[in-house]
């Protein structure tokens, strides 16, 4: 058998395998930021999606629909869809007129594992620069803004679409979520409880500046 009609050597062999493994990690470690940045918009646009899907109900419905973030859950309210952690997001429905235990869990949704409901060090605190001028950006869950024994990882849309707490209060407030430590990855939405409208924000290096644009 001539040289010419021989196979790949076991170095040849190596070698190719190398390059390829080289190759591999190097697109793995490329496309890390990208699937980190999509695990954080995937907990945003699940975070906004229940809100505004509880707003809705309550409004088609003529009932009244509670959002919890996290571990809260209305007292003694049934939890048929399990026990949240402080990645979940819960919609309740609560019957008009029957006690705060009567409220029945009826989603109940987690955040991916790297994104949690938190306010970063670095992200804006002055009254003029956090979203929609609510809270002072050291608060992950900010709801019933300005009451007086408020819950502030809680919302109750009316059958008006307004957004209130259990005790009949307007609820204005404020959330975050972001990945650990990388400030950029910051995200918020603000509720206007007059009207129970959301909106999304995004933080961004604007000129060396931490900036929330609306998303």
């Amino acid at each position: 058998m001539s040289s010419k009609a021989r196979g790949f050597s076991l170095l040849e062999m190596v070698v190719v395998l190398a390059i390829a493994m080289i190759m591999m990690a190097v697109t793995f470690l490329s496309l890390q930021p990208a699937l980190q940045d999509s695990h954080v918009n995937q907990a945003y646009n699940t975070a906004l999606a229940q809100v505004r899907a509880a707003r809705e109900r309550a409004v088609e419905g003529r009932a009244q629909y509670i959002v919890c973030f996290g571990t809260d859950s209305p007292s003694g309210a049934a939890t048929p869809l399990g026990i949240p952690t402080a990645q979940s997001i819960q919609i309740y429905q609560w019957p008009s007129g029957a006690a705060l235990s009567s409220a029945l869990q009826i989603s109940l949704i987690n955040l991916p594992a790297d994104v949690q409901f938190q306010a970063l060090s670095g992200i804006p605190t002055s009254a003029t620069t956090v979203p929609d001028g609510f809270g002072a950006g050291a608060v992950a869950l900010d709801f019933d803004q300005g009451v007086t024994g408020g819950k502030k990882d809680q919302i109750m849309f009316l059958p008006d679409g307004s957004a209130r707490d259990t005790n009949g209060n307007l609820n204005n407030g404020v959330l975050y979520l972001a990945r650990t430590g990388q400030l950029y990855s910051s995200r918020s939405i603000t509720l206007f409880g007059a009207s129970g409208r959301v909106r999304g924000w995004r933080l961004i290096n604007k000129a060396g500046t931490s900036t929330w644009i609306e998303q």
